[in-house]
This record gives C-alpha cells, sequence and structure tokens, in this order.
C-alpha cells in the first residue's frame, strides 16, 4: 500500500470566527474590551490575578456555547485519506471538538491549567471556571495554560520538525502576522505545495507553489477538501 502523504495545517483564529469566537483585533488593541496588557501578559497576572482568571473563565464558559464549523469538519475529512497534523494558534478545542486527532497548540489550551511553580504540571479544566485557591498538586495556584505575550512559545520548536515533515501544507484563517507562529510558512521545504485558505489573502514572499483561495475557512476548506481528497482517489 502506498504511504500516506503528510498535511500540515496551521490554523488561526478566523477559522474560531466562525463558530463565534471573536478574535484579537489587534487595530484597536483590545480583546473583547480589555486592554492586552491587562488580561493576557505575565505582568497582568502578577499584578491582578483575579481579573485574569476572570477573563479566561468567560472565554471559557463562550467557548462551550459554540461548536466546529464546515471548515474544521473538512479537515477531519481529510484523515480518511491524508495523515493530517493541525498547528493552531487557537486556544479553543473546536478542533479537537470536531475530531482532528493530532492537534499541536502553539499558544496553549484554554481549557488547560497549569502550576505557577512548575510549567511542566499541566491539568485539565472540567467545566469553565478556574478559581483563586484551586492548586497545583504541590501546593501552588494554578494559573490558565496559555501562552501570553512576552513569553516562549515552547512547541514551536515541535512545530518546526512537524512542519519540516510536510507533502502539504495548508494555512487558514491566519493573517500570518504574528511571528514566531507566521514564520512556520518559510520552514516548509522547498517544492511542497502551500495552500493559504483566508478572505484576505494574506502576504507570502518569496515562496513558490502557493495557492490562494480567498474565501472564509468553512467554504474554502470545504472546496479544498474535496479536491485533494478527489485527487488522492484518482492516483
Amino acid at each position: 500500500m502506498k504511504p500516506r502523504q503528510k498535511i500540515v495545517v496551521l490554523s488561526g483564529a478566523g477559522i474560531s470566527a466562525e463558530s463565534g469566537i471573536p478574535t484579537f483585533r489587534a487595530s484597536d488593541g483590545l480583546w473583547e474590551n480589555h486592554r492586552i496588557e491587562d488580561v493576557a501578559t505575565p505582568e497582568a497576572w502578577e499584578r491582578n490575578p483575579d481579573l485574569v482568571q476572570d477573563f479566561y473563565n468567560q472565554r471559557r464558559k463562550q467557548a462551550l456555547s459554540v461548536q466546529p464549523n464546515a471548515g474544521h469538519l473538512a479537515l477531519v475529512k481529510l484523515e480518511q485519506f491524508f495523515d493530517v497534523t493541525i498547528i493552531t494558534q487557537n486556544v479553543d478545542n473546536l478542533h479537537e471538538k470536531a475530531g482532528s486527532s493530532t492537534v499541536l497548540h502553539l499558544h496553549g489550551e484554554l481549557f488547560k491549567s497549569r502550576s505557577t511553580s512548575n510549567p511542566e504540571l499541566i491539568y485539565d479544566i472540567e467545566g469553565w471556571e478556574l478559581k483563586r485557591g484551586d492548586l497545583c498538586e504541590k501546593g501552588f495556584q494554578l494559573r490558565p495554560h496559555i501562552v501570553w505575550f512576552g513569553e516562549a512559545v515552547p512547541m514551536m520548536d515541535v512545530a518546526l520538525e512537524v512542519t519540516d515533515q510536510a507533502d502539504l501544507f495548508i494555512v487558514v484563517g491566519t493573517s500570518l502576522n504574528v511571528y514566531p507562529a507566521a514564520g512556520l510558512v518559510y520552514a516548509v521545504r522547498k517544492g511542497v505545495p502551500i495552500y493559504v485558505v483566508d478572505p484576505n489573502s494574506p502576504t507570502v514572499h518569496s515562496r513558490a507553489n502557493v495557492t490562494f483561495l480567498a474565501e472564509p475557512a468553512t467554504t474554502g476548506l470545504t472546496k479544498l477538501a474535496d479536491q485533494l481528497i478527489s485527487t488522492a482517489l484518482a492516483s
């Protein structure tokens, strides 16, 4: 049997927005009416941990109320014919909820917490609330398992390794302006096809074999998945 091609997907806020999760818009510097500096930095946590906890509690509650869309489901459909790994900048769990098997979260996971003393102590959050007094097994306060602005991106090295294995690379729902994640496009091996699905067609510099689908994830990924599956069945 012929080995299955490896598809690597880089997903961003646009695919989640189509399910009803608002995106962070850097143009006004606000996220859900909060300054980024007040809810998404280590300094914010030190200054006002209750505000930060409440902010992410509300994000969790919101995420529990939405469902995966046709874009998420198209990526699941690809798994029937390809080896698919999703590298996501999103902290929600919509890819997992849709049924995707292998999801790498670059910026952390909304439904997990971690110890403030040992970043390797990570726990699932049942429901939506994380409170002051919720402690790790060592007795330290738990914080959201989110990569805040100013923090290192610990999964980046793994993402680079996965990207280097891609036979086909798909970018969906991201402006390709947020680094280091945006740099993954330039880590794709020479000659590997790249598909960019986004209504705004973000710029990809100095790369060959790039195909743009200027559509939202729901329609663009559905069409692309059908096209790739059709080609796989014909070969």
